[in-house]
């Protein structure tokens, strides 16, 4: 038991030995001008280093994702057709079409289709 106890400190104390010898390393300094400016081939940099984010973009990608995840749930309607009752599976389908239909429209009534840079 001893030994065990003896073995746990032992590595205890390299890791953080190793741990204090990071903090030494890495060290920053931000106290330095030149560091702390963005990097562009040497030259001082001639705008902002950061882009604007689109707002529209982000939504056309939201507007993808949410279709292409109800094509993925579309398609095993179609394999199931023939393993379900029939009123069944097309009161369920029409129900989540009529749905896809209606967030359609909306999109497009929002003009949220249209892309305006």
């Amino acid at each position: 038991m001893f030994i065990l106890m003896f073995i746990t400190m032992i590595f205890f104390m390299i890791s953080c030995i190793f741990i204090f010898l990071s903090f030494l390393i890495s060290k920053k300094s931000y106290l330095d001008r030149e560091k702390c400016s963005p990097f562009e081939c040497g030259l001082d940099p001639k705008c902002l280093p950061r882009i604007p984010f689109s707002l529209h973009f982000f939504l056309i990608t939201m507007i993808f994702l949410i279709f292409d995840i109800e094509i993925a749930l579309i398609l095993p309607m179609i394999i199931s057709f023939k393993m379900t009752n029939f009123i069944l599976w097309w009161k369920i389908s029409s129900f989540f079409i009529i749905i896809l239909l209606i967030g359609l429209y909306h999109e497009w009534n929002q003009n949220m289709l249209n892309w305006i840079i």
